[in-house]
């Protein structure tokens, strides 16, 4: 689905963006143009990347690091 109709970025690009590392709505702006246009589109823009960024965070494995006494 397009989000950003003004520079034609689809929810795909963001959550693809997310998944390579990118975390805010500024870094996503300078990536893809996203909420530069008109800016109609930052809120839903800065809600896909944040549940983007929260579905990669929850699939990142825990490391367990024993304490040293």
């Amino acid at each position: 689905m397009y989000v950003c109709i003004c520079n034609a970025i689809t929810d795909k690009q963001i959550r693809k963006a997310a998944e390579s590392g990118v975390e805010d709505l500024w870094t996503l702006q300078r990536e893809l143009g996203v909420a530069s246009g008109c800016g109609s589109c930052m809120e839903m823009a800065a809600a896909i990347l944040s549940d983007s960024v929260q579905a990669r965070r929850r699939a990142e494995p825990v490391l367990y690091s024993p304490a040293m006494a």
